[in-house]
């Protein structure tokens, strides 16, 4: 039963652990460095990992997120694991296990000063694992799934753009939309697909399989 449920388990005390970073961070952002508290449309979840706050306060709220985010990376490791199993053509099954779940440590090493290429490398890395279970999902008969991924994945390459050109004034609300879907679409795939809608896809025999 915990192993069928720990995906949910681990994002779940992951949200919590970053709700409660978020209740305690002191304030300041990039575009207001008086503001007070944890500002949604203005804050960026990474201001939750630094040593002081952007008002110059320290920060207590270091300690939460970076616990929040080895359980998410955790969890998302175990899923990328769990959903290569479903893939019955062995060479996309390795890309979505190894990219997928070795992302996840540079998803973690975000928290670090490394930040930046922590997030190039990282997003770089899920994009493709989830490129990967799209074409998958695009080939079987779960047409909600299709529409949510092509959805997911053309907002998520546009949040990287957006990243990429520094134009920041919308960015924190986009990576709040990428992080909450992100979540939903993995839970969804997690839970509500299984190894049988992509049995008709095989054109490899998986070893032991």
């Amino acid at each position: 039963m915990l192993k069928k449920y720990a995906v949910l388990l681990g994002i779940s005390i992951s949200v919590s652990l970053l709700l409660l970073a978020m209740q305690v961070y002191p304030g300041g952002s990039l575009s207001d460095k008086d503001s007070v508290g944890f500002v949604w449309s203005k804050n960026f979840i990474s201001n939750l990992f630094a040593a002081k706050a952007v008002n110059g306060a320290d920060n207590p709220s270091r300690i939460w997120a970076d616990a929040g985010m080895i359980f998410l990376s955790a969890s998302f490791a175990l899923f990328f694991i769990g959903f290569s199993k479903k893939i019955p053509h062995t060479g996309a099954a390795k890309v979505i296990k190894y990219l997928g779940s070795g992302g996840m440590l540079f998803t973690f090493l975000i928290v670090t000063p490394l930040h930046d290429i922590m997030v190039t490398i990282s997003a770089t890395l899920f994009l493709l694992s989830m490129f990967y279970i799209t074409v998958f999902i695009l080939k079987s008969r779960l047409h909600l799934f299709k529409v949510l991924c092509i959805t997911y994945l053309l907002f998520f390459y546009y949040t990287m753009y957006i990243y990429g050109s520094g134009d920041y004034s919308f960015l924190p609300i986009a990576q709040k939309i990428v992080f909450v879907s992100t979540i939903v679409l993995v839970l969804g795939l997690e839970y509500f697909t299984r190894k049988e809608d992509f049995e008709h896809l095989g054109t490899t025999r998986r070893n032991g399989e």
